[in-house]
């Protein structure tokens, strides 16, 4: 396996949302080739075109220095559509498809038949089990997750994830990959995570909370309340609400994550009516120019900044303690300090236990009363919450 040192050519696949930014800081990291792979030729270059706008403003802002000028890092990128060529000579792989469990394992599969023999293989799920997806790779032992945050070139944190498989070796030069990649808020923060389980430790409690947006969802549909209304009860525009937020990563990505939880957790993370409804009828959000939202490019058209007073954030948070303590009741993490520094420099927002150490006794008790009202056993109290024994494992 080489050395971080070696590793120059750093392919990914996948040319969406995710793939195109993972390029960009890729770009920035200086690795000698950067390949951007994609079944379709139209979306590798619109992939090229959004990397270079945004190369170009963070020259203007002079957020990059002379080595990284604009027309300099696009001499490094490499457009390829063709994927056996995409992966047959590089030494880093990073997969940005679709969250199917399927379509993963297939394209493992093929480039396992196709990369060097030395090649580490990454998955940016946001979700699944590295294991499984490693499994039709035929080097078990060279596949890592590595879950990005978006925007990537803002956001401090990559989760690293070890499958059951993965090598210490694999694990350690991924590390090093991985703090290449720059950031605007500062150093990487990587969130290194020995033992996986369904959504790592971000996603995990974001999508735990999703079963109360979810609940929330549903009932401003049926009651003809905005969906703008009830992010208002949280932000104050323009930032992106939780709800705004679904729209800018793709409602795809948020009802397939939901499918995936509902496999492997709890059933009660299917999506709801309203989600459902808005992906069957091609309305995915800021991709598609309409969602929740309406969208012009980038930018969500607002139209009211009145509240709908129907959100409670602290139930918000509630739900996140809970499941953070789930976490260390599992083992996925070892101390409560890692889910809060990653909470915050992935979501930029704090994580729950900082609050939750003053709260915990109230915090079981709104989470005892919405569980009876809304039918959602999931969200029943742990014992290391109701107890308030995770506040010994700080770390």
């Amino acid at each position: 396996m080489p050395d971080i040192k070696n590793i120059k050519t750093f392919t990914v696949i996948g040319a969406g949302t995710m793939g195109r930014e993972i390029a960009q800081v890729a770009l920035m990291a200086g690795f000698e080739n950067v390949v951007l792979n994609d079944i379709e030729q139209e979306v590798i270059e619109d992939a090229s075109n959004y990397i270079q706008n945004g190369l170009r403003r963070l020259e203007s802002k002079g957020l990059l220095n002379e080595r990284q000028k604009t027309d300099i890092l696009m001499t490094h990128l490499i457009k390829e559509p063709n994927l056996k060529r995409a992966t047959q000579n590089v030494d880093f792989i990073v997969e940005a498809i679709p969250e199917i469990m399927e379509l993963k394992q297939n394209l493992f599969h093929k480039i396992g038949n196709i990369a060097p023999a030395h090649t580490i293989f990454a998955t940016n799920t946001s979700t699944m089990s590295i294991t499984d997806i490693a499994s039709s790779s035929g080097r078990e032992d060279k596949v890592i997750g590595m879950h990005f945050f978006v925007p990537i070139v803002v956001l401090r944190l990559i989760e690293l994830i070890k499958g059951s498989k993965t090598s210490q070796k694999t694990f350690d030069t991924s590390y090093e990959v991985s703090m290449k990649f720059p950031s605007l808020k500062g150093k990487r923060f990587i969130a290194k995570i020995n033992k996986e389980s369904p959504g790592f430790i971000v996603n995990r409690l974001t999508i735990a909370s999703s079963l109360y947006l979810n609940w929330m969802l549903d009932y401003a549909t049926e009651n003809a309340i905005s969906y703008e209304m009830l992010d208002n009860d949280v932000i104050d525009p323009p930032s992106l609400g939780p709800f705004a937020k679904w729209d800018f990563l793709g409602l795809d990505i948020i009802r397939n994550a939901q499918i995936y939880f509902a496999k492997t957790l709890s059933p009660e993370f299917s999506p709801c009516k309203t989600l459902q409804k808005l992906v069957e009828e091609g309305k995915l959000g800021k991709k598609t120019g309409s969602g929740l939202y309406e969208w012009e490019g980038d930018k969500i058209i607002r139209k009211s900044k009145e509240k709908a007073d129907l959100i409670n954030f602290e139930m918000y948070y509630a739900i996140q303690l809970n499941e953070g303590c789930r976490l260390l009741e599992e083992g996925i993490v070892s101390n409560y300090k890692i889910i809060d520094d990653a909470m915050l420099a992935g979501m930029d927002m704090p994580g729950p236990f900082s609050a939750g150490k003053r709260n915990y006794e109230k915090w079981t008790l709104m989470l005892e009363s919405f569980s009876k009202e809304s039918g959602l056993n999931y969200i029943k109290p742990t014992k290391l919450m109701a107890t308030g024994a995770f506040i010994q494992l700080k770390k």
